[in-house]
């Protein structure tokens, strides 16, 4: 099958929608199919590139983000979409919508995936919690796109409620996007700033619906704040606003971006993970933690899909109660052979969320959508 990939941004692994298509992409290709993309950027042997496009007055808020629009071009869209058996839409944007255009008019399957959760842009601009505009832009985007596919790839049963609930009625199919092999139950020796250190990280956009707030001020409130050393990997808009208030901390916070390499590295020398954030479609960044061997406490927050993957209440927390984080980060301090026997427990979860599972899943809808338009039988 040859499988074209849309989606804004494909150049450089710095946010979590494009590294997951640049997996989906990896295995597929391992299984035999071809894969190109359609994205911003230069042409490439795999890709065709298309223009950067920049928003006026938001352009600095989203390049933070580590994320970049594509121009629309239908000349060069219509050649990578008569190229490819089928199109999957990975984005809800401009130039994904000129791909469903011409699928459409020129009977290329075509399927969508939903990664973009509505709380996620709203938060970086203080709306989060307006709910008439969360529940808007839902509505906008089924009318923009989503009302086009007939299948709809949805990374969790949090967002596949969401969807049933405001009115979707594709063929939602949940399939997460999958633990790469490389995250695996291993332990390393500290590195020296972390000798003697209680070691706490965190995975993810710095970004007010991340919520790290709450993870430093639960490392200042433990009773063991000045054995834990924080260590926030990510980047993003509010980095300096949280670097200011973690600076405080008896073991100043540890902020850095990281490669795949650095984050399995950290992983392993390790103690606890801990999600802190209220809104998030799958949260994959939680699921490397646990099938490193980390112990998660994750915030129950009801508009996240990572409280799925707590296996009893001590992985979990009031979302947005750092008082309650700090309790449970003490109890897991405390009883570390019982965090260790757990460590076991979380790494033999994360089998059921193999990568290579979850690409076989997403054949599978690809397939489905290539018998219903007739191109199989």
């Amino acid at each position: 099958m040859k499988i074209l990939l849309v989606l804004e941004q494909y150049d450089g692994a710095n946010n979590g929608n494009t590294i997951s298509a640049r997996r989906l992409a990896e295995n597929l290709r391992n299984k035999g199919h071809e894969v190109k993309i359609a994205a911003s950027g230069q042409d490439t042997e795999e890709k065709w590139g298309f223009g950067e496009y920049h928003l006026p007055v938001f352009d600095k808020l989203i390049t933070a983000q580590g994320f970049v629009f594509g121009v629309p071009d239908e000349k060069k869209m219509t050649e990578a979409v008569h190229w490819a058996d089928l199109v999957h839409i990975m984005m809800p944007f401009p130039l994904s919508k000129l791909a469903v255009k011409i699928a459409l008019r020129d009977g290329v399957p075509c399927t969508g995936a939903f990664h973009v959760q509505p709380e996620n842009i709203w938060f970086s601009v203080g709306l989060g919690n307006f709910y008439p505009l969360i529940n808007f832009t839902y509505w906008a985007g089924k009318r923009y796109i989503f009302r086009y596919f007939h299948y709809i790839h949805c990374p969790s049963h949090m967002i596949e409620q969401q969807l049933l609930k405001h009115g979707y009625k594709a063929d939602l199919r949940v399939i997460s996007n999958g633990i790469s092999p490389v995250f695996k139950y291993h332990k390393s020796p500290k590195r020296k700033e972390f000798q003697d250190k209680f070691v706490i990280v965190m995975s993810g956009r710095f970004s007010h619906e991340k919520r790290q707030d709450v993870l430093i001020e639960a490392v200042r409130k433990s009773k063991y704040a000045d054995k834990i050393q924080l260590y926030l990997a990510g980047q993003g808009p509010v980095r300096d606003e949280y670097w200011k208030q973690g600076a405080t901390l008896p073991n100043p916070v540890m902020m850095k971006f990281l490669t795949c390499d650095e984050l399995i590295q950290l992983f392993g020398e390790s103690d606890l993970y801990v999600h802190a954030s209220d809104a998030d479609i799958e949260a994959i960044s939680c699921m490397e933690a646990f099938a490193s061997g980390l112990v998660p406490i994750i915030a129950n927050s009801p508009r996240s899909a990572t409280p799925q993957f707590a296996l009893d209440e001590r992985s979990l927390f009031k979302a947005g109660n750092s008082s309650d984080l700090a309790e449970k980060i003490d109890w897991w301090i405390e009883h570390e052979e019982e965090r260790k026997k757990m460590e076991y427990a979380y790494a033999e979860e994360a089998k059921e969320y193999a990568l290579d599972f979850c690409v076989d899943k997403m054949v599978n809808m690809f397939t489905d959508e290539m018998k219903r338009c007739g191109k199989i039988c």
